[in-house]
């Protein structure tokens, strides 16, 4: 019995993936750049044990026991393991062993907060481990074929997932435009509007799309182009003006397709829209741009935010959106963030100017995560094993 246990992170786009022209293959029909996001807050788990005395293939996620159907893209993603297993010669486990699997999300499946997408890249990475595979591109098309942006997690800090050309994906593969250490002052706010599934998941609504929005085609054709370039650059640059602009600019047209889509797909909601209005007019107080929204799939929002500017940035999000959880010691999640004298004084215009701010609703938030930008998936001791005895624990 040979046991794996590793962890991946999160990544959450900058500029989105949205739309495939490839459905079983999950060929995207444009670029996409992500920020992967600290382990330490976010991360997927996952154990893999073979045996040679296991009868079938199993796997348990959060605790529950999923179904190993063959066609699968659980199942693809092992195939496509084993291949690249038997390409290499690996000899530390047989391909023939029947393995199990258990896996762990520390935050909330399905919310629009890329869960599937660290899922998937930490099996194809802990599988990868198990049969002693080097993380390389073709593994990342291995992990785009269970979640797409599953392939952008097999990297730490900046990613560029090349949408491709071929028919096969296999140039369809992620890369590394730049590590955490490049720009490790880099962070972010996740405000937690609501972790419950999303009515309308992902893979449907980008078919949707496909079919009937009129404006993805030139999205994917004309503006993602430019946009990669620029972003690219600006990350290169740590030019946080231009990277703000961006993200933000991105979001909101890839949410104006989800509702140009028929019928249309709706993911933010109210508290969404209030948090991008008060981003602007944070923004606009502060002279520059100093927090960046992006909403992916879901109403939750991802604040980027550069480390000297996060106190002050959270302290303002306190007020305009009050919680009476705020002192509680699960409200703020995360990395701990310097409390701020927040009393204007005299000649201090911003934060008079943030005192009259709309205030919104209490509670419009769950709860709030901070994080920054972090590494790849990493491989860990036996002793943080999800299972004994191939078995879940307290299975």
């Amino acid at each position: 019995m040979i046991s794996v246990t590793c962890v991946a992170p999160v990544n959450i786009a900058l500029i989105k993936y949205w739309g495939k022209r490839h459905e079983d293959l999950i060929l995207p029909i444009n670029d996409s750049i992500s920020m992967t996001l600290s382990t330490d807050e976010l991360c997927a788990k996952t154990t893999v044990t073979a045996s040679e005395t296991f009868e079938q293939n199993r796997m348990w996620l959060n605790g529950d026991e999923v179904p190993f159907e063959e066609g699968s893209r659980l199942t693809r993603c092992l195939k496509e393991v084993h291949r690249l297993a038997l390409a290499n010669g690996s000899q530390k486990v047989s391909p023939s062993w029947k393995i199990h699997i258990a896996s762990v999300n520390n935050f909330p499946t399905a919310a629009g907060l890329a869960s599937s997408a660290a899922g998937y890249a930490c099996l194809v990475y802990s599988l990868a481990r198990l049969y002693d595979i080097p993380l390389s591109e073709e593994l990342t098309t291995v992990a785009r074929q269970g979640s797409g942006s599953a392939c952008r997690s097999l990297y730490g800090g900046f990613v560029q997932w090349h949408r491709g050309a071929l028919d096969n994906g296999s140039d369809s593969v992620a890369k590394q435009i730049a590590s955490s250490k490049h720009w490790p002052n880099m962070h972010v706010l996740i405000l937690v509007v609501n972790d419950e599934r999303k009515k309308t998941a992902s893979t449907k609504g980008m078919q949707q799309a496909v079919k009937t929005s009129q404006l993805i085609r030139h999205r994917a054709d004309k503006v993602v182009p430019e946009r990669i370039a620029q972003l690219t650059d600006a990350i290169e640059k740590r030019d946080f003006q231009t990277f703000a602009e961006i993200t933000m600019k991105d979001s909101n047209q890839f949410h104006a397709i989800a509702l140009d889509t028929y019928p249309p797909c709706v993911y933010m909601n109210d508290v969404s829209h209030k948090i991008a209005s008060f981003v602007h007019s944070y923004n606009e107080i502060m002279g520059s741009l100093h927090a960046a929204y992006t909403f992916d799939a879901g109403p939750n929002a991802c604040l980027y935010v550069l480390e000297e500017n996060v106190p002050e940035l959270l302290d303002a999000v306190q007020k305009v959106f009050p919680s009476d959880s705020m002192d509680s010691g699960t409200y703020l999640r995360g990395l701990s963030v310097p409390k701020v004298d927040s009393t204007p004084k005299i000649g201090d215009v911003h934060k008079t100017k943030i005192d009259i701010l709309d205030i919104n609703a209490r509670n419009a938030f769950r709860y709030i995560i901070h994080t920054k930008v972090g590494e790849g998936p990493k491989e860990l001791s036996d002793n943080n094993s999800l299972m004994i005895n191939g078995l879940p624990l307290g299975d």
